[in-house]
Protein backbone atom coordinates (compact mmCIF):
# COMPACT_ATOMS: atom_id res chain seq x y z
CA UNK A 1 0.00 0.00 0.00
CA UNK A 2 1.44 3.37 -1.22
CA UNK A 3 0.69 6.25 1.64
CA UNK A 4 1.00 10.46 0.43
CA UNK A 5 4.02 10.31 2.20
CA UNK A 6 5.39 7.98 -0.41
CA UNK A 7 4.70 10.71 -3.24
CA UNK A 8 6.28 13.41 -1.43
CA UNK A 9 9.39 11.80 -0.70
CA UNK A 10 10.26 10.90 -4.66
CA UNK A 11 9.54 13.98 -5.06
CA UNK A 12 12.62 15.46 -2.46
CA UNK A 13 14.75 15.73 -5.38
CA UNK A 14 13.09 18.13 -7.83
CA UNK A 15 11.40 20.21 -4.89
CA UNK A 16 15.07 21.01 -4.14
CA UNK A 17 16.04 21.45 -7.31
CA UNK A 18 13.14 24.23 -8.33
CA UNK A 19 14.09 25.65 -4.79
CA UNK A 20 17.77 25.93 -5.66
CA UNK A 21 16.77 27.47 -9.04
CA UNK A 22 14.40 29.86 -8.21
CA UNK A 23 15.34 31.20 -4.82
CA UNK A 24 19.62 31.21 -5.96
CA UNK A 25 19.98 34.95 -6.38
CA UNK A 26 18.00 35.61 -3.32
CA UNK A 27 19.92 33.23 -0.94
CA UNK A 28 23.03 35.46 -2.11
CA UNK A 29 21.49 38.08 -0.83
CA UNK A 30 21.10 36.87 2.83
CA UNK A 31 24.56 35.46 2.44
CA UNK A 32 25.60 38.83 1.96
CA UNK A 33 23.61 40.41 5.39
CA UNK A 34 24.97 37.20 7.25
CA UNK A 35 28.15 38.35 6.48
CA UNK A 36 27.67 42.08 7.69
CA UNK A 37 25.92 40.73 11.11
CA UNK A 38 27.30 40.32 14.37
CA UNK A 39 24.71 37.86 15.12
CA UNK A 40 22.76 34.95 13.70
CA UNK A 41 19.31 33.53 14.96
CA UNK A 42 17.95 30.70 14.10
CA UNK A 43 14.46 30.00 14.72
CA UNK A 44 12.16 26.52 13.91
CA UNK A 45 9.82 24.27 15.75
CA UNK A 46 9.69 20.60 14.83
CA UNK A 47 11.11 19.88 11.88
CA UNK A 48 12.58 23.04 11.24
CA UNK A 49 14.53 23.45 14.53
CA UNK A 50 16.27 20.34 13.41
CA UNK A 51 17.45 21.97 10.50
CA UNK A 52 19.12 24.84 12.02
CA UNK A 53 20.32 22.23 14.73
CA UNK A 54 22.40 20.83 11.79
CA UNK A 55 23.59 23.83 10.38
CA UNK A 56 24.50 25.33 13.10
CA UNK A 57 26.90 22.55 14.60
CA UNK A 58 27.82 22.08 11.13
CA UNK A 59 29.00 25.99 10.87
CA UNK A 60 30.38 25.73 14.58
CA UNK A 61 32.59 22.53 13.48
CA UNK A 62 34.00 24.41 10.31
CA UNK A 63 33.51 28.14 10.39
CA UNK A 64 34.99 30.95 12.39
CA UNK A 65 33.39 33.70 11.26
CA UNK A 66 29.46 33.54 12.10
CA UNK A 67 28.18 33.59 15.27
CA UNK A 68 24.88 31.49 15.53
CA UNK A 69 22.25 31.01 18.03
CA UNK A 70 19.28 28.97 17.52
CA UNK A 71 15.80 29.16 19.75
CA UNK A 72 12.19 27.35 19.40
CA UNK A 73 9.04 29.95 18.41
CA UNK A 74 8.55 31.17 22.12
CA UNK A 75 12.01 31.11 23.69
CA UNK A 76 13.15 33.46 21.00
CA UNK A 77 10.07 35.62 21.67
CA UNK A 78 10.96 35.57 25.65
CA UNK A 79 14.79 35.79 24.96
CA UNK A 80 15.71 39.25 27.06
CA UNK A 81 18.83 39.85 25.43
CA UNK A 82 17.46 41.53 21.97
CA UNK A 83 18.64 44.95 21.41
CA UNK A 84 16.59 47.51 19.40
CA UNK A 85 18.47 48.16 16.35
CA UNK A 86 21.64 45.81 16.84
CA UNK A 87 23.20 44.08 13.92
CA UNK A 88 21.95 41.05 13.78
CA UNK A 89 20.07 38.62 11.41
CA UNK A 90 16.92 36.55 12.28
CA UNK A 91 16.20 33.55 9.79
CA UNK A 92 12.78 31.51 10.81
CA UNK A 93 11.69 28.66 9.25
CA UNK A 94 8.39 27.26 8.70
CA UNK A 95 6.71 24.68 6.42
CA UNK A 96 3.48 26.39 6.34
CA UNK A 97 4.95 29.99 7.57
CA UNK A 98 1.84 29.79 10.29
CA UNK A 99 3.71 28.28 13.03
CA UNK A 100 2.45 30.64 16.11
CA UNK A 101 5.35 30.59 18.12
CA UNK A 102 7.76 31.29 15.20
CA UNK A 103 5.24 34.01 13.64
CA UNK A 104 5.23 35.64 17.05
CA UNK A 105 8.73 35.64 17.23
CA UNK A 106 9.19 37.12 13.52
CA UNK A 107 7.10 39.83 14.79
CA UNK A 108 9.00 40.45 17.52
CA UNK A 109 12.15 40.79 15.61
CA UNK A 110 10.60 42.91 13.47
CA UNK A 111 10.02 45.10 16.19
CA UNK A 112 13.19 45.34 17.39
CA UNK A 113 14.28 46.01 13.91
CA UNK A 114 16.54 42.70 13.05
CA UNK A 115 16.41 42.16 10.02
CA UNK A 116 14.35 38.88 9.69
CA UNK A 117 13.99 36.28 6.52
CA UNK A 118 11.29 33.79 6.66
CA UNK A 119 11.75 30.08 4.82
CA UNK A 120 8.69 28.69 3.92
CA UNK A 121 6.63 26.68 1.16
CA UNK A 122 3.89 28.65 1.49
CA UNK A 123 3.56 31.70 -0.54
CA UNK A 124 0.71 33.50 0.56
CA UNK A 125 1.75 32.85 4.62
CA UNK A 126 2.12 35.66 6.88
CA UNK A 127 5.73 34.77 7.51
CA UNK A 128 6.30 35.07 4.08
CA UNK A 129 4.44 38.21 3.70
CA UNK A 130 5.65 39.99 7.18
CA UNK A 131 9.55 39.09 6.76
CA UNK A 132 12.23 41.27 5.69
CA UNK A 133 13.30 38.79 3.08
CA UNK A 134 11.26 36.16 1.96
CA UNK A 135 12.50 32.87 0.77
CA UNK A 136 9.92 30.17 -0.43
CA UNK A 137 10.60 26.59 -0.94
CA UNK A 138 9.26 24.63 -4.05
CA UNK A 139 7.53 21.69 -2.87
CA UNK A 140 4.24 22.09 -3.73
CA UNK A 141 1.90 21.12 -0.96
CA UNK A 142 2.90 18.83 1.89
CA UNK A 143 0.53 16.79 3.89
CA UNK A 144 2.85 14.10 5.61
CA UNK A 145 3.33 15.09 9.24
CA UNK A 146 6.78 14.52 9.60
CA UNK A 147 7.79 16.82 6.81
CA UNK A 148 10.40 15.40 3.45
CA UNK A 149 10.22 17.58 0.88
CA UNK A 150 9.90 21.06 3.13
CA UNK A 151 12.85 19.29 5.77
CA UNK A 152 15.03 18.92 2.49
CA UNK A 153 14.28 22.37 0.90
CA UNK A 154 14.44 24.06 4.21
CA UNK A 155 18.37 22.51 5.23
CA UNK A 156 19.40 23.11 1.98
CA UNK A 157 18.36 26.81 1.67
CA UNK A 158 20.50 27.36 5.29
CA UNK A 159 23.74 25.33 4.26
CA UNK A 160 23.74 27.27 0.94
CA UNK A 161 23.25 30.58 2.91
CA UNK A 162 25.48 30.00 5.98
CA UNK A 163 28.02 28.45 3.99
CA UNK A 164 28.41 30.72 1.42
CA UNK A 165 28.74 33.61 4.37
CA UNK A 166 31.58 30.84 6.03
CA UNK A 167 35.34 31.01 6.25
CA UNK A 168 35.40 27.29 5.86
CA UNK A 169 38.41 26.34 4.12
CA UNK A 170 36.70 23.26 1.80
CA UNK A 171 33.60 25.24 1.18
CA UNK A 172 33.87 25.84 -2.51
CA UNK A 173 33.73 21.92 -2.82
CA UNK A 174 30.76 21.66 -0.34
CA UNK A 175 28.69 23.69 -2.52
CA UNK A 176 29.54 22.44 -5.37
CA UNK A 177 28.14 19.31 -4.15
CA UNK A 178 25.73 20.78 -2.42
CA UNK A 179 24.61 21.92 -6.24
CA UNK A 180 24.15 18.10 -7.26
CA UNK A 181 22.41 16.98 -4.39
CA UNK A 182 19.33 16.72 -5.68
CA UNK A 183 21.10 13.69 -8.08
CA UNK A 184 22.32 11.71 -5.24
CA UNK A 185 19.13 12.60 -3.67
CA UNK A 186 17.30 10.49 -6.41
CA UNK A 187 20.04 7.59 -6.22
CA UNK A 188 19.36 7.12 -2.94
CA UNK A 189 16.17 7.06 -2.73
CA UNK A 190 15.87 3.98 -5.18
CA UNK A 191 18.90 2.54 -3.44
CA UNK A 192 18.05 2.70 0.16
CA UNK A 193 14.00 1.27 0.33
CA UNK A 194 14.47 -2.44 -0.05
CA UNK A 195 17.00 -2.73 2.91
CA UNK A 196 14.86 -0.29 5.36
CA UNK A 197 12.12 -2.04 4.70
CA UNK A 198 13.25 -5.03 6.07
CA UNK A 199 15.18 -3.70 8.89
CA UNK A 200 11.46 -1.82 9.59
CA UNK A 201 10.15 -5.19 9.74
CA UNK A 202 12.35 -6.48 12.10
CA UNK A 203 11.94 -3.70 14.27
CA UNK A 204 8.12 -3.43 14.43
CA UNK A 205 7.28 -4.46 17.41
CA UNK A 206 9.68 -2.40 19.54
CA UNK A 207 7.63 0.56 21.19
CA UNK A 208 11.10 2.90 21.99
CA UNK A 209 14.18 3.97 20.31
CA UNK A 210 16.71 6.08 21.54
CA UNK A 211 18.62 8.35 18.90
CA UNK A 212 22.10 9.31 18.66
CA UNK A 213 23.87 11.27 16.44
CA UNK A 214 27.49 14.08 17.10
CA UNK A 215 28.22 17.15 15.19
CA UNK A 216 25.14 17.97 12.07
CA UNK A 217 23.99 14.49 13.03
CA UNK A 218 22.60 15.52 15.81
CA UNK A 219 19.65 18.01 14.27
CA UNK A 220 19.26 15.05 12.13
CA UNK A 221 18.64 12.56 15.48
CA UNK A 222 16.30 15.52 16.79
CA UNK A 223 14.03 15.25 13.73
CA UNK A 224 14.14 11.30 14.10
CA UNK A 225 13.33 11.21 17.34
CA UNK A 226 10.73 13.70 17.47
CA UNK A 227 8.98 14.14 14.15
CA UNK A 228 9.87 11.21 12.60
CA UNK A 229 9.68 8.34 15.37
CA UNK A 230 6.67 9.80 17.00
CA UNK A 231 4.74 11.56 15.04
CA UNK A 232 5.25 9.52 11.85
CA UNK A 233 5.37 6.41 13.30
CA UNK A 234 3.83 6.30 16.67
CA UNK A 235 6.79 5.14 18.51
CA UNK A 236 8.27 6.50 21.59
CA UNK A 237 11.74 8.50 20.97
CA UNK A 238 14.50 9.96 22.81
CA UNK A 239 17.29 12.04 21.01
CA UNK A 240 20.64 12.31 22.55
CA UNK A 241 23.88 13.98 21.35
CA UNK A 242 26.62 10.83 21.13
CA UNK A 243 28.91 12.67 24.06
CA UNK A 244 25.65 12.51 26.44
CA UNK A 245 25.48 8.66 25.89
CA UNK A 246 26.93 8.04 29.27
CA UNK A 247 24.18 10.36 31.23
CA UNK A 248 20.98 8.89 31.51
CA UNK A 249 20.91 6.63 28.34
CA UNK A 250 23.78 4.66 30.04
CA UNK A 251 21.15 3.41 32.65
CA UNK A 252 18.65 2.16 29.86
CA UNK A 253 21.38 0.88 27.81
CA UNK A 254 20.37 -2.68 28.36
CA UNK A 255 20.03 -6.21 26.25
CA UNK A 256 17.79 -5.80 23.31
CA UNK A 257 16.90 -2.12 23.75
CA UNK A 258 17.00 -0.12 20.19
CA UNK A 259 19.17 2.79 19.50
CA UNK A 260 19.46 3.90 16.30
CA UNK A 261 23.43 5.85 15.85
CA UNK A 262 24.44 8.36 13.28
CA UNK A 263 28.06 8.14 12.55
CA UNK A 264 29.68 10.54 9.94
CA UNK A 265 33.66 9.84 11.06
CA UNK A 266 34.11 13.22 12.23
CA UNK A 267 36.26 13.76 14.73
CA UNK A 268 33.52 14.29 17.50
CA UNK A 269 32.70 10.60 16.45
CA UNK A 270 35.28 9.56 18.52
CA UNK A 271 32.72 9.85 21.51
CA UNK A 272 29.90 7.80 18.93
CA UNK A 273 32.53 5.44 19.23
CA UNK A 274 32.93 4.75 22.30
CA UNK A 275 28.67 4.22 22.48
CA UNK A 276 28.88 1.94 19.45
CA UNK A 277 31.19 0.07 21.46
CA UNK A 278 29.17 -0.31 25.04
CA UNK A 279 25.90 -0.86 22.95
CA UNK A 280 28.07 -4.16 21.09
CA UNK A 281 29.28 -5.25 24.52
CA UNK A 282 25.45 -4.87 26.34
CA UNK A 283 23.88 -6.37 23.06
CA UNK A 284 21.63 -3.68 22.54
CA UNK A 285 19.87 -3.52 19.44
CA UNK A 286 21.58 -1.21 17.55
CA UNK A 287 21.13 0.06 14.04
CA UNK A 288 24.67 2.18 12.73
CA UNK A 289 23.68 4.21 9.51
CA UNK A 290 27.19 5.55 8.54
CA UNK A 291 27.24 8.18 6.18
CA UNK A 292 30.44 5.88 4.04
CA UNK A 293 27.29 3.59 3.19
CA UNK A 294 25.71 5.80 1.05
CA UNK A 295 27.82 8.52 -0.42
CA UNK A 296 31.37 10.14 -1.00
CA UNK A 297 30.34 13.64 -0.25
CA UNK A 298 31.50 16.31 2.67
CA UNK A 299 30.98 14.49 6.09
CA UNK A 300 28.95 18.38 6.84
CA UNK A 301 26.75 17.35 4.58
CA UNK A 302 26.02 14.13 6.35
CA UNK A 303 22.06 15.01 7.10
CA UNK A 304 20.86 15.21 3.59
CA UNK A 305 22.45 12.06 2.62
CA UNK A 306 21.40 10.12 5.85
CA UNK A 307 18.05 11.50 6.27
CA UNK A 308 16.76 9.35 3.31
CA UNK A 309 17.09 5.60 4.14
CA UNK A 310 15.73 6.76 7.72
CA UNK A 311 13.02 8.25 6.21
CA UNK A 312 12.04 4.59 4.10
CA UNK A 313 13.19 2.84 7.78
CA UNK A 314 10.23 5.01 9.46
CA UNK A 315 7.72 4.82 6.46
CA UNK A 316 7.79 1.22 6.72
CA UNK A 317 7.67 0.96 10.38
CA UNK A 318 4.58 3.13 10.35
CA UNK A 319 2.88 0.85 7.84
CA UNK A 320 4.07 -2.57 9.68
CA UNK A 321 2.02 -1.09 12.98
CA UNK A 322 -1.30 -0.22 10.97
CA UNK A 323 -0.15 3.55 10.50
CA UNK A 324 -0.19 6.15 8.34
CA UNK A 325 3.17 7.77 8.48
CA UNK A 326 1.79 11.19 7.51
CA UNK A 327 -1.19 11.32 9.38
CA UNK A 328 -1.56 13.18 12.50
CA UNK A 329 -3.73 12.36 15.43
CA UNK A 330 -3.16 15.57 17.88
CA UNK A 331 -1.46 17.60 15.55
CA UNK A 332 -3.11 20.83 14.41
CA UNK A 333 -5.59 20.15 17.12
CA UNK A 334 -3.93 21.75 20.01
CA UNK A 335 -3.11 25.44 20.16
CA UNK A 336 -0.76 27.64 22.15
Amino acid sequence: MKYKMYDEMMEQPESLRMTFEAEFATLDEVSDLVLQADKVYLIGCGSSISTCYSVRDAIRMSSTNIDIEVYTGYEFYYNKKLVDGENSIAIFTSQSGETADTLASLRRANEFNVHTVAISNEPESSMIKEAKTPIITRCGTETAILGTKTYITQLGCLYQILFKASDYENKTELLAQLSEMPKMLEKLLLLTEDENKELAEKFKDEDIFYCLGSGPNFGLAYKLAMTMLMEGAIKHACPEYSAEFRHGLIERAEKDVPIIILRSDFVSDEITDKAIEFSKNLELKYIIYELKDYASVDKLLSPFILVIPLEWFVYYLAHFNGEDPGATRHIGKVRY
